[in-house]
Order: structure tokens, then sequence, then C-alpha cells
């Protein structure tokens, strides 16, 4: 039952963050709701590995023990978070450099240049 109750509760903080990208104006907020559909994912890897009573694959004893794929996906999808988060704000920086402004219009009209 936990398990449901960590899916469902990512799956709702994945659209969350999906309609933040869609309806938010400024880059700032796109950037954040990028990171909150990142972490989304990140507990769903989590909930479906995830068993009461499970133990950690480690040592001699293999019973009951938890897949350690989903951590090895959690650890890549870490990762790949925080780089992407990186380069959003790089070029964010940038952006705020030259037009000094935070807002996709700004962002628009500067390609348009």
């Amino acid at each position: 039952m936990t398990a449901q109750i960590i899916e469902l509760a990512s799956i709702a903080m994945f659209f969350i963050g999906f309609y933040g990208i869609i309806t938010s104006e400024s880059i700032i907020k796109s950037i954040a709701s990028t990171t909150a559909m990142e972490m989304a994912v990140i507990i769903f890897f989590l909930g479906i590995g995830f068993e009461d009573g499970m133990k950690p694959p480690m040592g001699l004893s293999f019973e009951h023990v938890a897949d350690p794929l989903p951590q090895a996906l959690v650890i890549t999808a870490i990762i790949i978070g925080i780089t992407v988060t990186a380069i959003n704000l790089t070029m964010l920086i940038s952006l705020c450099h030259q037009s000094k402004r935070v807002d996709w219009d700004s962002a628009r009209l500067k390609s348009l240049e």
C-alpha cells in the first residue's frame, strides 16, 4: 500500500511540474518546474523498488533482497538532473547579462535579433 501511495504522489508531482512549465512566464519558474519533474521521476523509481521487509543487496544472503537496478537508475537520474539544472542556470545567467530580464518574452525577442 505504501509503495502505491509513493508512486501516485510522484505521478502527481510530475504533472504539477509539467503544468508549471506550460503556464510559467518566468524562466526561473520553468527551471524549478523541471527540477520538480526530475525529482518526481526519482521518487517514482524509489517507489517501484520498495517493498516491506526487503534488505539491501549486500552480503551472502540473497533472500528477499531489494532489486539493485532501481538504485542504479536513481543514481544516474540524480547526476543527469544536476547537470541539466546547471546547464539551465548557466544559460539563464547568460540571458540575464544580455537582456537584464528573466522572462520568456525577452528571450524570444533576443533570439529574433
